[in-house]
């Protein structure tokens, strides 16, 4: 229920975005189509933009079956160029007041063969709230293909809907960097200069990033069915070799959105040496406004590591780290105990559970330890990054590029400003974004009261010589500690079934392709980490049945004891029962990490083999599933 309130209320700030824009901005957020009356061999320029007095202006409500030139819809924000001589539509942004050039986009038919003809342009719709222009197209053979493409009023994209002919929509955004967002684990950072291959196919569910011009511009396609294939096209060598666009398949007749998020500074890009662990470096970039910025990482592994940026606390004391979640941007809402109490350890400032990390920003989650937060802003938004520096895990750290980048909106947020979230949300709707992110599904729970934090209750109960007279709060305590194991152990308990179901799927999968042995490999090599860390851990992990039968002796023994040595035998308890907690606690970060490895090194894998991609999905669907609704202590949002 929460969820979709939140999906709903995310609805309602873009809906009164729109009318924002409408009402308040003049004739330039007016929707205005022309007949330029001349066709042009050359791409709209500056110059033509401000001769366009000249072009016929189409009345509002009036359609056209035919242009005389070329045709020009714009919204006042983005701006569509359908030329009679060029084969493909032209996408510029216009917020600047002039036109600038930014993605093309061109209709494959289904036998992957590219248009090369516009052969008829329609305005079927031409309405105050948007406009449609339908086009038909041909190929070298001859065979025709229809689109049809929307833009609405006070929108960033332009809705592209096949009709008979058209398999495909080429993309043309050129740029180094392309971004496959991941709402449930790191994204995936893809770097033109580290892809050997022509084209190659990637895992987006349902939307990616082109970081394309001079960090003033991305390009974000979005499509309905994530079922869509979609490639990712580079040309050039070395240091010049970029992604040059991407090709979206129609399937099932779905459609695909384009959108353009402009300004200075809407993405930046950064290299991490290895000699920069643990210092801080300024970055050349300020955050142009307020909202959720995620930065992406390279690891030494050559893996992407996600993080959301910080940014200074109201209260000056420190730093928060923003969050999506049913909460506000400070984050989801504190867990609660069985008897309605907040576990405070873990929601202390640099907590496991919090969002709230203090002026050092250090925190505590497990894998990593206490570890001093890598990526953060100022009061003056000017950026800042910290490279991870990990005594023991060389591939924990940061080697190679780094993208940021705006992921969501924050309560500050400018109303006409569209993040990632916004731009999916205004696309797809509420159904469809309430179920892509999974709100509920990505909550980190916290149950019960870590048992460190049961330990230190008991320690000042006892050393108070209070035992007998707060025996209420002792079995409340004592409860709590069970609670926690309990969930704790499901979650490492679902990573294990999960352990075994994908061994045996990667098993038959290596019998039906044997040409695909050595990736499979790779696979299980991963998942046998899992196995190493059960190993590694197996003498501190205990059922909870064992906390029961260390909670029923301590109500026999010393629950009413006052004796000389309480505080020793007291150190028993505790001592056991945490030894159980933390071993769990670590196992199921562990865990974690590891399947959010084999979430990526699939994504990869298919990337550089497309024979791969129908195993490369279903293994990141099974990985998706069992991270969600992660415990806090799996560090599912360092």
């Amino acid at each position: 229920m929460r969820a979709n309130l939140l999906v709903q209320s995310m609805v309602l700030i873009s809906a009164s975005f729109v009318a924002t824009k409408a009402n308040g901005q003049g004739a330039a957020a007016r929707l205005s189509v022309w007949d330029t009356r001349h066709a042009s061999a050359a791409r709209l320029s500056a110059v033509d933009w401000a001769e366009k007095d000249e072009w016929r202006q189409i009345s509002r409500n009036q359609k056209v079956l035919s242009f005389k030139g070329d045709s020009v819809v714009t919204n006042g924000r983005i701006l569509a160029v359908l030329r009679k001589r060029e084969s493909a539509v032209d996408i510029y942004s216009i917020e600047s007041g002039e036109p600038v050039w930014r993605v093309q986009a061109r209709l494959l038919a289904t036998d992957g063969k590219p248009a090369t003809r516009l052969e008829r342009i329609a305005l079927v719709e031409n309405t105050r709230s948007a406009a449609r222009l339908e086009a038909v197209y041909q190929t070298a053979d001859g065979d025709s293909m229809t689109a049809s493409f929307r833009l609405k009023r006070g929108g960033i994209s332009l809705e592209t809907v096949p009709g008979p002919g058209a398999g495909e929509l080429r993309v043309e955004a050129p740029g180094r960097y392309v971004v496959l967002p991941d709402f449930f684990a790191d994204d995936i950072l893809i770097d033109a200069t580290k892809i050997p291959v022509a084209s190659a196919e990637v895992p987006s569910e349902n939307f990616l990033l082109h970081m394309t011009g001079d960090g003033d511009a991305i390009a974000m396609c979005v499509f309905e069915n994530s079922d869509q294939d979609v490639q990712v096209t580079f040309a050039g060598s070395g240091d010049r070799r970029i992604a040059t666009g991407s090709e979206i398949q129609f399937t099932k007749g779905a459609r695909v959105w384009i959108a353009l998020m402009e300004g200075r500074g809407i993405w930046h890009a950064f290299d991490v040496k290895n000699e920069d662990a643990g210092k801080i470096i300024p970055l050349d970039w300020k955050v142009p406004f307020a909202a959720q910025w995620r930065t992406d990482f390279t690891r030494r592994n050559g893996l992407t590591d996600s993080w959301e940026m910080l940014y200074p606390s109201k209260d000056g004391n420190g730093y928060i780290k923003p969050s999506w979640l049913p909460g506000g941007s400070g984050g989801s809402k504190p867990s609660l105990t069985a008897t309605g109490e907040i576990d405070v350890d873990a929601y202390k400032v640099g907590g496991p559970a919090s969002n709230r990390l203090g002026p050092d920003r250090e925190r505590w989650i497990t894998v990593l330890g206490r570890y001093v937060y890598p990526c953060w802003t100022d009061e003056q938004r000017m950026g800042f990054v910290q490279p991870l520096k990990h005594r023991k895990r060389d591939d924990l750290m940061f080697r190679g590029p780094a993208v940021t980048y705006p992921i969501n909106r924050l309560p500050e947020t400018p109303i006409d400003t569209y993040t990632t979230v916004d731009v999916m949300r205004s696309t797809l709707g509420v159904g469809p974004c309430e179920y892509i992110l999974n709100v509920e599904g990505q909550r980190q729970d916290h149950v019960g009261r870590a048992t460190c934090h049961v330990r230190r209750l008991l320690n000042e109960i006892y050393q108070n010589k209070e035992q007998k007279s707060k025996q209420k709060e002792i079995n409340i305590y004592l409860g709590d500690g069970l609670d926690f194991v309990k969930h704790i152990r499901n979650r490492i308990d679902l990573y294990i079934e999960f352990r075994h179901d994908m061994q045996k799927y990667l098993a038959v999968q290596k019998k039906t392709h044997p040409e695909l042995e050595s990736t499979l490999t790779e696979m299980e090599k991963i998942i046998s980490e899992l196995d190493e860390r059960l190993a590694d851990r197996h003498d501190g992990i205990k059922s909870p049945a064992y906390v029961v039968a260390l909670n029923t002796g301590f109500r026999k023994n010393l629950l009413n004891y006052d004796g000389e040595d309480s505080l020793a035998r007291l150190k028993t308890y505790t001592d056991a029962l945490t030894r159980v907690g933390g071993s769990q606690d670590s196992l199921v970060g562990e865990c974690r990490w590891i399947v959010r490895t084999l979430r990526q090194r699939a994504a990869i894998a298919m990337a550089v083999d497309p024979t791969f991609a129908e195993i490369g999905k279903e293994i990141r669907a099974r990985t998706q599933k069992v991270l969600l609704k992660p415990s806090a202590y799996e560090g599912a949002r360092p």
